[in-house]
């Protein structure tokens, strides 16, 4: 149980992601990427008549509902019932006025670079450089120097 309870090495955990991809595309015929997840939850919200602007299709598109579901149930388990410790989401400092404020800008942030990139950071880093797209090193680039940009104001300022 040390083993589930403790961090994983890179190496272990590294290969288990990278199974991932194949596992999805043989046996699903499916591509990995959060960000149309939200997108398609976001969907089920609107009523009809304009849900049919986004040409959502439950039947295509309902295993990623499912996806994030278990994202969520699976991050539950691991941090209440896996974990010899609470988990701490954030550091202090972000509960506060400001702190807030910094984590609304760079969640809007992210969005933009999300949607102008095509893909969330899952889908371009995971899936689309397993299958050495070039968008997808570009869009991985880009949100690593976004990134590394926005941390440095956020402490600095």
């Amino acid at each position: 149980m040390s083993s589930i309870f403790g961090l994983w090495h890179w190496y272990i955990a590294g290969p288990l992601i990278g199974l991932f991809v194949p596992a999805l595309l043989i046996c699903l015929n499916k591509m990995l990427g959060i960000s149309s997840s939200f997108e398609h939850i976001c969907m089920l919200v609107l009523p009809e008549g304009k849900r049919s602007i986004f040409r959502f299709n439950m039947e295509e598109n309902g295993w990623k509902i499912l996806f994030v579901a278990g994202i969520m149930a699976g991050a539950f388990i691991a941090s209440h019932f896996l974990s010899s410790t609470a988990p701490h989401f954030l550091p202090q400092k972000y509960y506060s006025a400001q702190g807030y404020g910094k984590l609304f800008i760079g969640g809007l942030l992210v969005g933009f670079g999300t949607r102008y990139a095509n893909g969330c950071t899952s889908g371009h880093t995971i899936f689309g450089l397993s299958l050495l797209q070039s968008s997808s090193l570009k869009a991985t680039l880009s949100f690593f120097a976004g990134g590394l940009i926005y941390t440095f104001f956020a402490y600095h300022f």
